[in-house]
């Protein structure tokens, strides 16, 4: 089996589960496309650009599965995802060149659904579960080095925003036993993994009900100018208290999460305190804007005004000195007009993210905006507007990275540079990628033997230089976040 990654992290995740299930079933893995019986596709549908990029793929391999025929060595070909929720028919039906389509919820059906398509049938299965988590289904590793691993914490999304197919292609919110979750964490840490991050599509409203004495625990409540199109739901075991757990798992295993919702910050005061209390926690926070303009994130349906979400921003910063934050940015959404657009302007300025998602808006059927809304700012000015926006927040995490040029920094080490074999890198608290001469150094520990840092050393550098998008540094000397930590 060949199995290849479009889109979010979640995807890379679902690869590694789709995986996990294949292996036990007797599948080996290949590499190599010409060596593959059965090619899978795990696919995104977030954006138009994204399905295309499939229908693309797909094009190529169709030449592919022809030669294979006349050889006489069939070729399967399946979709997963989102997309295969999306378009089930029209994957089936557009050129009959798919075998299997598999959507989120469908993955441990995959040994069925291919034995269906050996036998010459097209097998498809996209029913979304109420239930389905994966929990008990340890993904096999798929990243590089093995230094970084995602954990799925929760799957699907309540929010209903007007513009986010999600909701449809991943289904409703459920989240994973907390015991299952340790178990994932322990296994990567005794692994050797050095940095974790939690992975949902609103990792804050996780709730774990399967412990019955947590069952009737109290409702969470939202912020000053926070509100939501569904009911909050009581019970359950919180993030708060599992990312509490994960962080007490390995002091020397980094821990991430995302993505968070802006509304689910304000009653979570506790999560704020563990990223400040905790070391191996980092200060380090991805809170989605979309839009500067309280009108625009009405029409969005965001549940909060331009006001709550710079009210937020500045409770984060008071909690966590020196905290690092990333944002998504819409431009041009329905009724968008100029002077929205400045506002999302002035909200990057205002902010000076660190870093920063932003995408053009792409209509989505089945989306509320896609029933209720028009699609009607003009694709030139959908262009300019998402370029204007690329350029201020460039030119504001310039500044902000700046400010770290003679600083030292902690940085986990991923690997060599892509630009040149005699640098390496990594990434810092923050998330900001930080490059580096591959010397030999000194180790904290007060050895005097001189070391050349691998994958999972946690270094530290002393940044000389900065980008919107990069730091690079020197080498100062091999540490251990807990000794970094104690220094600090």
């Amino acid at each position: 089996v060949y199995l290849e990654t479009y889109g979010c992290q979640m995807n890379v995740n679902d690869t590694e589960i789709a995986w996990a299930i294949l292996q036990k079933n007797g599948y080996a893995r290949t590499k190599d496309l010409d060596e593959a019986d059965v090619i899978l596709l795990v696919t995104c549908s977030v954006r138009e650009k994204a399905e295309q990029a499939i229908w693309n793929r797909l094009r190529h391999l169709k030449a592919l599965k022809a030669r294979r025929q006349q050889a006489r060595l069939p070729l399967r070909i399946g979709i997963l995802g989102c997309m295969a929720e999306r378009l089930k028919e029209e994957i089936l039906h557009r050129e009959k060149l798919v075998d299997i389509v598999a959507g989120p919820d469908a993955y441990r059906d995959l040994p069925r659904l291919l034995a269906v398509a050996e036998s010459g049938q097209q097998a498809a299965n996209v029913l979304l579960s109420l239930d389905e988590t994966y929990a008990d289904i340890l993904p096999v590793q798929t990243s590089a080095g093995g230094t970084t691993a995602f954990v799925s914490i929760m799957r699907g999304c309540d929010n209903m925003c007007s513009y986010c197919i999600v909701p449809f292609t991943r289904g409703r919110e459920r989240s994973r036993p907390i015991a299952s979750i340790l178990q994932e964490v322990r296994m990567l840490s005794d692994q050797g993994v050095k940095e974790v991050t939690l992975l949902g599509q609103n990792v804050n409203s996780f709730r774990d009900l399967s412990e019955v004495q947590f069952q009737s625990a109290a409702t969470p409540v939202l912020s000053r100018g926070f509100s939501t199109v569904y009911k909050a739901k009581p019970g359950g075991l919180r993030f708060a208290h599992l990312l509490d757990q994960v962080s007490r798992i390995d002091p020397e295993m980094r821990i991430r999460f995302t993505s968070p919702h802006p509304k689910d910050f304000p009653d979570e005061a506790s999560v704020l305190q563990l990223i400040q209390e905790r070391h191996n926690i980092c200060k380090q926070l991805h809170l989605p804007a979309q839009s500067g303009s309280t009108r625009v994130l009405e029409a969005m349906r965001r549940g909060y005004t331009r006001e709550a979400y710079l009210e937020l921003v500045h409770h984060v910063r008071e909690c966590i000195p020196g905290v690092s934050l990333s944002s998504d940015f819409i431009a041009g959404f329905c009724g968008e007009t100029e002077e929205d657009h400045q506002q999302t302007v002035s909200l990057l300025r205002e902010v000076r993210y660190n870093v920063g998602f932003l995408f053009a808006y792409s209509m989505r059927q089945k989306t509320r905006a896609y029933h209720r809304l028009q699609d009607d700012v003009h694709a030139d000015i959908k262009k300019r507007r998402l370029e204007e926006l690329i350029t201020v927040f460039r030119e504001e995490a310039a500044r902000a990275n700046e400010a770290m040029v003679g600083q030292s920094q902690l940085v986990l080490v991923e690997g060599p540079s892509k630009r040149s074999v005699s640098e390496l890198c990594g990434r810092n608290d923050g998330n900001i990628k930080v490059v580096f001469p591959d010397a030999e150094i000194e180790d904290a520990a007060g050895c005097k033997a001189l070391v050349r840092a691998q994958p999972g050393d946690y270094v530290l550098v002393k940044v000389t230089s900065a980008s919107s998008q990069t730091l690079k540094g020197v080498l100062l000397c091999r540490t251990t976040l807990s000794r970094s930590a104690a220094c600090h």
